[in-house]
């Protein structure tokens, strides 16, 4: 495996300005993968030019009401996630399937007026608050060990892998980000999480939500299945 500059320093390459993929019901997060499958003309035309230039895109989650504006710009939430093209496949008609990893936070300053079909923006990368006291690192570590079995769908696969995790160096921000992705939430609360940068209150937030929740849809795949636009 060729280790590349964008494997060493992912965002090297990105200027402030995104790509938007407005996506209803999905929020997206760092570290995540997630395969899409592309056939808006517009959204063609912005994975033809991300595959052309720094094949960045920046997955945004539109407010409620966003179906009375769909085709034109519905109102989106300021934070976002920006996502690399890992893989992809341009079909016969035009349309792309890629799979698509998360590369960091990113706040929405300000959208860009230009001739493309889809919506750019400038934007800053966000740099979450890791949490600095080892104690607690160790405290949360061990209630995910603790408590992620009993959150996670009934599927020996997918507690497989999410165990394997727990057990690796992954930071506490990833794990928390993975989990949430993971699981059938409601986007909004997905959101409130994508938007938290401090790590702990991140994970005291899908904690106690999760203990208070009496039953979570489990999804039907580990990682999840093709969402289209």
């Amino acid at each position: 495996m060729v280790t590349t500059m964008s494997d060493l320093f992912p965002l090297a390459d990105f200027a402030g300005k995104a790509r938007l993929f407005p996506l209803p019901n999905l929020v997206f997060f760092p570290q995540v993968m997630q395969p899409l499958h592309i056939f808006e003309p517009r959204y063609r035309q912005m994975t033809a030019d991300a595959l052309e230039g720094d094949r960045l895109i920046a997955l945004v989650l539109p407010r409620p009401g966003w179906e009375k504006d769909y085709a034109g710009s519905p109102e989106i939430h300021p934070v976002a996630c920006l996502g690399r093209i890992l893989a992809e496949k341009k079909l016969d008609d035009g349309r792309f399937n890629i799979l698509l990893r998360g590369t960091a936070r990113i706040r929405i300053i300000k959208e860009i007026a230009g001739k493309t079909l889809y919506r750019e923006a400038r934007c800053e990368v966000l740099h979450e608050r890791p949490i600095a006291d080892e104690g607690r690192c160790l405290f949360w570590r061990t209630t995910l060990i603790d408590k992620a079995p009993r959150w996670l769908p009934k599927q020996a696969e997918i507690a497989e892998q999410f165990s394997k995790l727990l057990q690796s160096d992954l930071p506490l921000g990833a794990l928390c980000d993975i989990l949430a992705f993971a699981l059938p939430l409601e986007a909004e609360f997905k959101q409130t999480l994508l938007e938290e940068l401090r790590v702990e209150a991140r994970l005291q937030a899908l904690h106690d939500f999760l203990e208070g929740c009496q039953t979570v849809v489990p999804p039907r795949k580990f990682p999840p299945e093709f969402s289209v636009n």
